[in-house]
């Protein structure tokens, strides 16, 4: 669940790491096109109160945004900054919902991807699951494995702007 209590600055919120989406898998589909959704993340819809998994195509990625109820309420916390009925409302609710399905869970934990939403991120025979806190995508893993690489040199420039920019301010300045 969310925590209120983060200090200082850019965040909106942290995630309890022990109640969110961790961790990168791989799984193939079956014949029957159906996957295996790993059992940590399962774990945490079922704490989550969710049956099965909300999944819809990223606004940002050729992968999938999933989850329950936490990525539920970042939805509608997303949409409420917006007037109902207004045009941006109606954009946004159709790309988080209209554009969504729920999916079931099977008794063994396995969930089938409609053929819209593997058509959306590439998903052929394999499935990589990557956890984002609150929500976690599905990639195809070779997508997902040249994101992540994008990811890893993105984070790499940020952290070496931000130690420049340590070393360019005078002690102390800025410090509250």
């Amino acid at each position: 669940m969310p925590r209120q209590d983060v200090p200082g600055g850019d965040l909106r919120f942290a995630w309890d790491l022990m109640n969110g989406f961790v961790s990168s898998y791989t799984n193939r589909i079956d014949r029957k096109g159906r996957v295996s959704v790993p059992a940590a993340f399962r774990q945490v819809l079922a704490a989550d109160g969710f049956e099965g998994l909300h999944c819809y195509p990223s606004l940002d990625f050729a992968a999938l945004d999933a989850g329950g109820n936490g990525l539920l309420g970042e939805i509608e916390r997303q949409l409420s900054g917006f007037k109902p009925f207004s045009e941006d409302h109606d954009l946004l609710s159709t790309a988080f919902y209209g554009a969504s399905a729920h999916l079931s869970f099977d008794g063994e934990g396995r969930v089938m991807l409609t053929d819209e939403l593997r058509e959306m991120a590439g998903i052929a025979d394999e499935v990589s699951f990557v956890g984002l806190g609150y929500k976690f995508q599905i990639w195809e893993p070779g997508r997902f494995r040249e994101h992540r690489e994008t990811a890893r040199r993105r984070l790499l420039a940020l952290r070496r702007a931000d130690g420049r920019q340590a070393e360019a301010s005078p002690a102390g300045e800025g410090a509250a």
